[in-house]
């Protein structure tokens, strides 16, 4: 999308379900000029429903089957809000979220997906798992089969396709893992898998009696206990492990929006429209009032480019398409093991090569969630002598990633005079200046962040955050703060809107430590950057400097902000896991304050800093130059973020890295490997460093943990020059 063309209208994608999805591909190959486009999802990745059973029957790692939304968003160059939709503010044109917030469209569309849970059985809740929404399911399941007894029992309400193909697939893991399974499978009606042709239906019954998994029609689950379930004619059922795949359950959150719903769905026409123009639906929770068909993910598939398109024509004034749906579908059963049945064009037999047919169809989906078409990044033609060096083969950072090096940095600040005047205790060099204030001192620093998340109150918070972090490592108390906002071109509403974001977000982070936000600047730029300039009153200042032999060294957070953000920017894998759930728990991090942890390391570090863009190698030694000392650094005691080192094994990294790793050339030794990389990653609203005397860091450890931080002792200061031994 070009950057100078103003964003002027907001559509908004409600959930991460599969027509989403595939619009948010379709997306970044024809964005339309001047949208903002958003996803907004509870949880940064969103599962294949089709791949489900071999997941649970052990023929899938929980990767393979997940669409990673966070790195989908960052391709499609979307908007992704983490967080979950509780209704719509149709009058004002305002999504509400469960966190608070309320995200403004001009168009939007609902993908949400059906429930499975049985809130109105007593005892569901604390003792069993719905099969929708997946991610809890599948988290229990994992655990359930490492810990299961040896004859374990399970209870599966709901007898229809999903619930006996989740029986099979959870006999063959089972027995798999030396368990002798008891399953038994609930169906209100009268008959087992009463939607299915009679062939395969067959095949399916024959299955599941060869497995010694029992059947019982015409009951249902009265309540739920930790180790089994009553039923509705009296019978008490052990269970191990209660699933409940009953059928589908619309969310609550729709029948508060105003909107024509069907048993709970949202009522669309054939252009996927509701009764609200500026409201589209598609997946499991739309009904489809010109067609009626059954839940299933094919005719979300089928839906998406008609969603895309009728989007796209809503935002330009343009004729909307419609929606034909087929009137059947191949259904190919799995059987637990690498086998399925097909039900449709007469098929009955069940075997592998059906199985094979499955997997095949269901791998090229996820392939197109996996590697994305480059972007080239091309140079102007013609290119000066030294352009493509300064440009690099790497996007820009953005967060503290974004920082001048320290070198060139260095190489500025040694031309700045002295302060003349006498109220000025310390001026450049420390985390922040420090002034001479009545009986104490007022302690003065300034942030700013480059955006790396296009989620304005998410990065208004972080940003806050890491600018009070200069404050903290000086620990003083927070007093005022004065803001500095670019924001990209918008419509003047989007501009209201973001900036008033902004605010909120950063607020309530300077509320929270007693510091009042106290006027600022604004301005129009390329994009969006956020920072705070902030004060704080102390009696006697923590320096940089003061670090003694003997201390330990303690450090508050993890570190790997930097490479995963750089990882997230590069659309990058991440091995063996979901790059989207790394970056969520780099912004849980982030969003993280310490003002807990500055209020137990203030009265007893002898120094301490922020570790913030030079990273931990490179702040520590500031710290060690300062105090005259050296340090011993153990690498495996440094904690890092979860995705952090498998990222930087893949040689990925953030742009400042090498001027980090440059500046510190020469003056230590140690930290090779992917893990030792992370010692010179820019850390955004890093951890905090102090050196405490060795005699008491195991009280201050614990008074730490006592306040929720999660600190631990990563080195020892040591006689001489300033030096860093990474061991």
């Amino acid at each position: 999308m070009r950057d100078d063309v103003p964003l002027v209208q907001d559509i908004v994608l409600v959930g991460g379900g599969h027509a989403h999805a595939l619009v948010l591909r379709m997306w970044a190959m024809d964005p339309l000029p001047g949208v903002r486009l958003t996803v907004v999802n509870p949880n940064p990745a969103a599962p294949y429903t089709g791949m489900l059973p071999g997941l649970i029957a052990g023929h899938y790692r929980a990767e393979e089957i997940m669409i990673d939304l966070v790195r989908l968003a960052r391709f499609a160059g979307a908007r992704v809000i983490l967080d979950r939709a509780v209704g719509i503010d149709r009058e004002a044109r305002r999504i509400l979220l469960g966190g608070g917030r309320a995200l403004r469209y001009d168009i939007a569309s609902v993908d949400v997906g059906i429930g499975s849970d049985l809130p109105e059985v007593p005892g569901f809740a604390a003792h069993a798992v719905a099969a929708k929404p997946l991610g809890d399911y599948a988290r229990r399941w994992e655990r359930f089969v490492a810990e299961a007894p040896p004859e374990p029992a399970l209870v599966l309400i709901g007898a229809g396709v999903g619930g006996v193909e989740l029986a099979l697939a959870s006999s063959h893991r089972l027995r798999a893992a030396g368990r002798v399974p008891r399953i038994t499978l609930l169906e209100r009606g009268g008959a087992v898998l009463p939607n299915i042709g009679a062939r395969a239906r067959d095949v399916l019954l024959r299955r599941l009696a060869a497995e010694g998994i029992a059947l019982r029609t015409g009951v249902t689950a009265a309540a739920v206990g930790p180790d089994h379930v009553l039923l509705s004619d009296g019978a008490r059922v052990a269970s191990d492990f209660t699933l409940a795949v009953a059928g589908a359950r619309a969310q609550g959150w729709l029948q508060g929006t105003g909107l024509v719903l069907q048993d709970g769905f949202i009522a669309v026409d054939a252009h996927l429209q509701s009764s609200d123009p500026a409201i589209f639906a598609a997946g499991d929770c739309a009904h489809l009032t010109h067609a009626p068909r059954p839940k299933a993910g094919v005719f979300a598939v089928r839906e998406a480019p008609v969603l895309l398109h009728n989007l796209r024509a809503a935002a330009l004034g343009r004729p909307l398409q419609a929606y034909r749906p087929q009137r059947d579908y191949l259904k190919l059963v799995s059987l637990g093991g690498r086998e399925a049945v097909a039900d449709k064009f007469g098929l009955r037999s069940g075997g592998a090569w059906l199985w094979r047919l499955k997997d095949r169809i269901d791998r090229a989906f996820m392939a197109k969630f996996d590697a994305y078409p480059a972007m080239a990044r091309s140079l102007p033609e013609p290119a000066v002598r030294g352009l493509a060096e300064a440009m690099g083969d790497k996007p820009m950072c953005g967060g503290c990633g974004a920082k001048v090096g320290a070198g060139a940095l260095g190489d500025a600040l040694r031309a700045l005079p002295r302060p003349m005047r006498g109220d000025v205790l310390a001026g450049a060099g420390d985390d922040a200046a420090v002034l001479r204030h009545g009986g104490g001192v007022q302690v003065i620093t300034t942030d700013h962040l480059r955006a790396f998340t296009a989620d304005a109150g998410l990065m208004a918070r972080i940003a806050a955050i890491h600018a009070l972090g200069d404050v903290w490592a000086m620990g003083a108390a927070p007093q005022v703060a004065l803001a500095q906002v670019t924001l990209p071109r918008l419509s003047a509403a989007m501009q209201a809107d973001m900036l008033a974001e902004v605010m909120a977000a950063a607020g309530e982070v300077f509320r929270a430590v007693g510091a009042d936000v106290v006027g600022g600047h604004t301005t129009v730029g390329a994009e969006l950057t956020i920072g705070f300039t902030v004060t704080g009153l102390a009696v006697m200042p923590v320096k940089k400097g003061g670090a003694r032999p003997g201390d330990v060294l303690i450090l508050t957070k993890a570190l790997g902000t930097g490479v995963i953000m750089a990882g997230e920017m590069a659309l990058a894998r991440l091995p063996g896991g979901i790059l989207g759930e790394a970056v969520a728990g780099a912004f849980s991090q982030m969003g993280r304050m310490q003002d807990r942890a500055a209020a137990v390391l203030a009265p007893v570090a002898h120094a301490m800093t922020d570790v913030t863009g030079f990273g931990l190698a490179g702040h520590l030694l500031e710290m060690l130059e300062a105090s005259g000392c050296s340090a011993r650094l153990r690498l495996e005691a440094v904690p890092v973020l979860p995705g952090a080192e498998a990222l930087a094994g893949q040689g990925v990294e953030s742009s400042l890295a090498p001027a980090n790793r440059a500046a510190v050339a020469g003056r230590m030794t140690g930290g090779i490997g992917a893990r030792g990389a992370l010692l010179f990653d820019p850390q955004t609203a890093g951890p905090l460093l102090a050196a405490v005397p060795g005699e008491q860091a195991e009280a201050v450890i614990a008074a730490l943990a006592t306040a929720g931080e999660a600190a631990a002792v990563v080195g020892v200061v040591e006689e001489g020059p300033a030096f860093l031994r990474v061991v």
